[in-house]
């Protein structure tokens, strides 16, 4: 998954106490792309831009990462990256790296101004927040707890496809979780919801922080409970389809939970953790 980096380690406890250096590194986001140097996947130093207000991300293998609001101007040697593109481009800690900044950086635009009293926000001296000096209020990152649904009936498993968006691969039954709901009912309801079927026997597998989207996804393995045929309810997809574990299709993301998730029960007889 794009986060299984090691030995390089991302460290995004908040920290108060730093201030930017000429050799710490830069993040700067036009929209979804991130500015690298045009030879490849390599973030800029804070001395390559005079960039205003920096607000600290986190550190990459020991290294403090700063955001800036501002879209950095092109120069020589330095251009915008999709976010689509580079998520797959090596090294993949500087591609994590931008995943997660793009989510920061998400989230200073959104939250430029107070939602109570249209006060400018500021940065929160103690923790990765931002707080109106007017009110009171405090803004915190958004992450949306999301499930990874791998549903079984024995050697085979369950493969959708959505109905209405770009993302074209084979992917697993997915949704987010309701307010006052647990995970495991988030599991039962959008199976139901979305293929029509019952499951049972859940079992937890792993998260994964999904920055792309703000997201952090919880993998569940059940089991389908009775009926087997799947039924397209919500409009969400326009394929569901049982596959043997061995005719299983190689068209699935290989930086994802979604996609882990797909090759370990290819590959494994029991998904037991």
């Amino acid at each position: 998954m794009i986060q299984d980096i090691a030995p390089h380690r991302l460290r995004n406890a908040f920290s108060a106490d730093r201030a930017p250096s000429a050799e710490h590194w830069l993040l700067s986001y036009r929209g979804n792309a991130v500015l690298s140097a045009a030879g490849g996947l390599r973030l800029p130093k804070v001395a390559d831009y005079s960039a205003q207000a920096l607000h600290y991300a986190f550190s990459l293998d020991g290294v403090p990462v700063w955001l800036t609001n501002d879209a950095l101007p092109e120069t020589e040697g330095w251009r915008y990256i999709e976010s689509k593109i580079y998520r797959a481009m090596t090294p993949q800690e500087i591609a994590f790296a931008c995943t997660v900044g793009e989510s920061l950086h998400r989230w200073h635009c959104a939250n430029r101004y107070c939602g109570a009293c249209r006060t400018e926000l500021r940065d929160s001296k103690r923790e990765r927040a931002l707080v109106c000096p007017t009110c009171g209020a405090v803004r915190y990152p958004r992450i949306n707890p999301a499930v990874i649904v791998a549903v079984t009936d024995g050697d085979r498993l369950l493969l959708t496809k959505y109905a209405d968006r770009p993302f074209s691969r084979f992917a697993l039954v997915a949704g987010f979780c309701e307010a006052g709901e647990s995970a495991e009912d988030t599991v039962r309801r959008e199976v139901w919801e979305e293929v029509g079927l019952r499951v049972k026997n859940l079992l937890y597998y792993k998260s994964q922080p999904w920055a792309v989207a703000d997201d952090l996804l919880l993998g569940f393995y059940c089991e389908v409970d009775g009926e087997t045929t799947p039924t397209l309810r919500d409009g969400e997809l326009k394929l569901a389809q049982w596959f043997a574990r061995e005719s299983i299709p190689n068209d699935y993301s290989e930086i994802s939970l979604t996609g882990e998730m797909i090759d370990r029960f290819r590959r494994e007889k029991t998904v037991d953790k």
